[in-house]
Parts: structure tokens; C-alpha cells; sequence
């Protein structure tokens, strides 16, 4: 019996500045820009409201004219994008049992069974936040600190996320840093999430965290201050998202055998 999918909104935070990769949401990917090839995939999971979130009049004229999303500017100070959404939830009045899903603007190729997935794992769970992960089988992902790697309790809750390679494997890798010991669960994060929209306003007022910001992940905020992350896994692959020159090359490449 497949899984009900519950009414959601997509929210896609769009920041025009990028140290790696400047004016990122209007970079091109087969002509289009990256932002509205992300807002084309949150409609296409089926989302009742898709916002994108923006920063810069730029990013809002290149939207302008594409059916079906709505267009919200924000201020240009957040310290991570789900407290520029938090702004939106503000804006549009959400209630507070609506479900939010952050749909990371670089991501422009995000399956919509992923998307689904992340507002699914929210309905079926009390946690106020949910995000998914798939397994890591490339060592080398493993020990890239760009790869934000998750471990997660019995329950599917999230135990803790890190640029580190955790689960540590203290026996296997020992003698050997070459090979994933099969019997290690290795999570790779994928920057997917949803949120109840009353948490995503208290979220907002959270203190910045000392391991939020030594690893720089703004998900550690949540769990320092003591809430639950359900994690669950991908239906299907989230191909990488776009940090760099290098990033959109590949993109193009993907796009012309995917597409």
C-alpha cells in the first residue's frame, strides 16, 4: 500500500550572493536558470505552494512570468536559509501544523519522489523537522568533509550530523582506510527538509550553537537545542547539487544524457 502523501509547500531559499559560485540561482543549466529549474521540480512533486524565497531583485525578474510559484523577497541578513524562511512562513501565515518543505535552491535536479519523501517522513512522525540520507558506498565520500555524512537512533531519529566520517569503524579502519566495512550503516546527508511551519518560526529564535558553527551546519542547531530530526531514506538518487564552476559543468553533462 503505498504511502499517502500529505499536502505540502515547497519553499526554495534563492540567495543571490555566493562566495563559490557568484550570482548562483541565475547561472544557466541547458539555458535555463538553476532557480527556475528548481521551482520546476517542486512542482512537479505535486507541491499546493511553491514560494521561492529571494534576496535580490535579479533572482525575482528571472522568475517573473513562470506559472504556478509565487515569488517572496526577504531580507538580506539570514544566517542560513531556513531562518529566510521562517520569514515566509511570517509573510504567507501558514498554520502552524502546515507542512513546509526547504528545498535547497541549488538543487536542480531533485527527484519528486525526494521531495515527496521529506514531507511524507514529516506526516508519518512527531518530530518537528524531518530531512532523508542515503548510503554511502564510495570510501572516498566517506572522508570528504563537502559530504555531510548523518548517523541515527533505532527509531530513525537523527543521534548527529558531521563533515567527519562518523560512524567511526575504530576496528576496520585500523589497518585499512581503503574499503567501507559492510556491517557500518555510512549515511550521506542529502539537504532536503521539512518542517512543521509554527517550528520553523521558533526555529528562527533559536541561539546560534557552538557545533552549528564549528562544523557549519545549520541542522546542529536543532538537535543542540534538544529537537528531534526524523531521517529518512531516499526513494530515489538527488544527483549533487551546484557549488561550482566544476558542479555546473557536470550539471550540463548530466542534463544531456538524463534529459
Amino acid at each position: 500500500m503505498p504511502h499517502v502523501v500529505p499536502p505540502f509547500i515547497v519553499a526554495i531559499p534563492a540567495r543571490y550572493g555566493s562566495s563559490r559560485l557568484p550570482a548562483k540561482p541565475l547561472r544557466e543549466i541547458g539555458g535555463v536558470p538553476m532557480v527556475v529549474r528548481v521551482a520546476q521540480r517542486a512542482l512537479k512533486a505535486g507541491a499546493r505552494q511553491v514560494v521561492v524565497a529571494v534576496d535580490d531583485q535579479r533572482v525575482a525578474d528571472a522568475l517573473s512570468g513562470q506559472a504556478g510559484m509565487d515569488i517572496c523577497m526577504t531580507r538580506r541578513d539570514h544566517a542560513s536559509g531556513s531562518d529566510r524562511l521562517a520569514e515566509c512562513a511570517q509573510h504567507y501565515g501558514w498554520s502552524d501544523d502546515s507542512i513546509l518543505v526547504n528545498l535547497q535552491g541549488d538543487e536542480p535536479f531533485a527527484p519528486a519522489a525526494g521531495i515527496r519523501a521529506a514531507a511524507q517522513a514529516l506526516a508519518g512522525d512527531e518530530a518537528p523537522m524531518a530531512t532523508l540520507a542515503t548510503p554511502i558506498i564510495d570510501v572516498e565520500e566517506l572522508f570528504d568533509p563537502n559530504v555531510v555524512k548523518l548517523v541515527r537512533a533505532a527509531n530513525g531519529r537523527a543521534l548527529y550530523f558531521s563533515r567527519a566520517p562518523v560512524p567511526w569503524a575504530r576496528d576496520a579502519f585500523v589497518g585499512d582506510r581503503q574499503t567501507l566495512p559492510s556491517s557500518t550503516p555510512f549515511l550521506r546527508h542529502i539537504g532536503i527538509y521539512a518542517y512543521r511551519a509554527g517550528f520553523l518560526g521558533h526555529y528562527a529564535q533559536l541561539a546560534r550553537t557552538p557545533l552549528e558553527q564549528t562544523e557549519s551546519l545549520e541542522q546542529l542547531r536543532v538537535l543542540e537545542h534538544g529537537h528531534a530530526i526524523a531521517v529518512r531514506l531516499t526513494p530515489e538518487p538527488f544527483p549533487p547539487g551546484i557549488d561550482t564552476e566544476a558542479d555546473l559543468e557536470r550539471a550540463e553533462q548530466w542534463l544531456r544524457t538524463n534529459e
